[in-house]
């Protein structure tokens, strides 16, 4: 399975949202608030997404197959790729739909009270799914700056819960903010402009998460210090020679592909060169465990 961390994470965010989402559509029915609604929606999006995380993360883990030689290490990707995808459609595009509405048959909201309070205690538990995912995020990337570690690492899952946690953090903001204008002025417009908001955040995050998961599921270079770290392991055996080409591809969470041409020494025969790149797979595979597959091949500058 996924990192015990990031399966913690998913659970309790699902958990979470399973109570905020009924909360949300009870509150959102007596009160006719399109605010309310798009955060309903946006809570039940949020319980399905979590759910198809916790699909990836499992599917990620399956053996290598004959059919699938690699393994399954993209179906992370892949299904976070849908949670984007959802959290576009599914809670963006009805929120500014919905706002949209409203701007043009305003509409009385009822029981304003019974909302705030329900947004309150939502956002209270929100906060803490994120203060949770942050926490893991910081304990991962060591030493990497924060917002730097969320644009380069290949934790697909924990990004996307991240982000999807950030976006209800900000929404039930707009949201409070919406419902307490409309109270104050009388004017249910305030509500709607709170849709289109929420609907505008949901679509910009969907659209981020969308691009940067793309690209690893497509197949993305590795970390470089994998790279560097196979150089340095290559330069300890005076049995091999100078690395000439190194590629590494991202297969998945901690599932790492790599490949190498390295210059082929005079004088060795084909028993002492293999035992050499032997010798160095598992020197590779002891100081970087995420590397699962190992391809070397002999080579001539020429």
């Amino acid at each position: 399975m996924a990192h015990d961390g990031s399966l913690k994470v998913i659970l309790g965010s699902l958990a979470g949202n399973g109570a905020i989402a009924a909360a949300k559509i009870t509150a959102a029915v007596v009160t006719g608030s399109g605010s309310m609604l798009g955060e309903a929606l946006h809570s039940v999006a949020d319980c399905l997404n979590q759910l198809l995380l916790l699909v990836g993360a499992h599917q990620a883990q399956k053996p290598p197959t004959e059919s699938h030689p690699l393994g399954y290490g993209r179906s992370a990707y892949f299904w976070s790729f849908l949670v984007a995808v959802m959290l576009f459609f599914g809670g963006g595009v009805f929120s500014l739909r919905e706002g949209i509405e409203k701007l043009r048959e305003p509409e009385p909201i009822a029981h304003v009270s019974v909302a705030l309070i329900i947004l309150a205690i939502s956002l209270g538990i929100e906060i803490l799914s994120l203060t949770q995912a942050a926490r893991e995020l910081s304990r991962r990337r060591g030493e990497v700056p924060f917002f730097r570690y969320l644009r380069t690492t290949t934790d697909a899952d924990l990004v996307v819960l991240f982000a999807e946690n950030s976006g209800d953090v900000f929404g039930l903001v707009v949201a409070l903010l919406a419902l307490a204008l409309s109270l104050y002025t009388g004017d249910s417009r305030w509500d709607a402009l709170g849709s289109l908001g929420i609907g505008a955040l949901l679509t910009g995050i969907a659209g981020v998460l969308s691009r940067e998961v793309a690209s690893l599921l497509l197949g993305e270079r590795a970390d470089p210090s994998i790279e560097r770290a196979f150089r340095e392991e290559a330069a300890l055996d005076p049995a091999l020679g100078p690395v000439l080409r190194v590629l590494t591809v991202q297969q998945g969470p901690d599932q790492v592909m790599l490949a190498a041409k390295l210059e082929a020494q005079a004088g060795h025969d084909a028993v002492a060169l293999a035992e050499a790149y032997n010798r160095l797979e598992a020197r590779v595979r002891a100081r970087c465990p995420e590397v699962k597959w190992q391809f070397l091949e002999p080579d001539t500058t020429d």
